[in-house]
């Protein structure tokens, strides 16, 4: 897996070109700047984009803007997010346009989860492969923070299967997780997209409309 990464900080720059390393991803650039990220990923063209959201000069969302850039002129390269804080705006932004047809994958992860290889590594993997990655803490803040909508119809069962959509997991590891059988699973996916108004013909779309819809009413 090619990487290109984009971190301000020294420190955590190297501590990550090593972790990606151990963990078998190669990193074919790694820059400090929103502007170095966009000609890194032209000249290199990786499978994977990290970048932090704050970076030089303003430190206000130009990871984010340069994320969104690359995502209208190279759609299939998987991009993700790392944030100190849970900010469900930015994650909200991410996931816009994770559900345009045949676009990479999209992860927001809060960086104290990066500190751990297997986290790190399970992120990328998914990211790359065309799916999307939501820390579990702005999983749950999206779920606090929601209003009177659509997913305020959902059963507990349901908002536990939503919530472990939003992280990534596969209909298998939801069941596995909730002691649930395939079809169980099915089922709840099935409401949920009932209740959240997502017809059929939108396919496996429908699962990533159904996080940003939920992630959208929760800010």
């Amino acid at each position: 897996m090619r990487v290109v990464l984009a971190e301000d900080s020294v420190l955590l720059r190297e501590g990550l070109i090593r972790l990606l390393a151990e963990g078998g991803a190669e990193v074919v650039a790694a820059v400090e700047d929103g502007d170095a990220l966009t000609a890194a990923v032209s000249t290199h063209q990786p499978d994977v984009v990290i970048t932090d959201v704050r970076m030089p000069p303003s430190f206000s969302d130009e990871g984010l803007r340069a994320a969104a850039a690359i995502r209208q002129s190279h759609p299939e390269i998987g991009i993700l997010v790392l944030s100190q804080y849970v900010e469900l705006t930015y994650a909200s932004d991410l996931m816009a346009g994770a559900s345009v047809v045949g676009a990479g994958g999209v992860g927001y992860l809060l960086k104290d989860r990066i500190s751990r290889l297997e986290d790190m590594m399970d992120a990328l993997v998914r990211v790359k492969d065309g799916g999307m990655v939501l820390d579990p803490e702005v999983v749950a803040a999206a779920f606090n923070r929601r209003d009177g909508n659509s997913v305020s119809l959902l059963t507990p069962r349901e908002r536990e299967v939503l919530q472990l959509m939003a992280e990534g997991r596969t209909n298998a590891a939801i069941a596995r997780q909730l002691t649930l059988s395939a079809g169980g699973v099915e089922k709840n996916i099935s409401s949920i997209f009932t209740k959240m108004d997502l017809p059929p013909h939108l396919d496996d779309h429908r699962r990533v409309l159904a996080v940003l819809n939920w992630v959208r009413n929760g800010r």
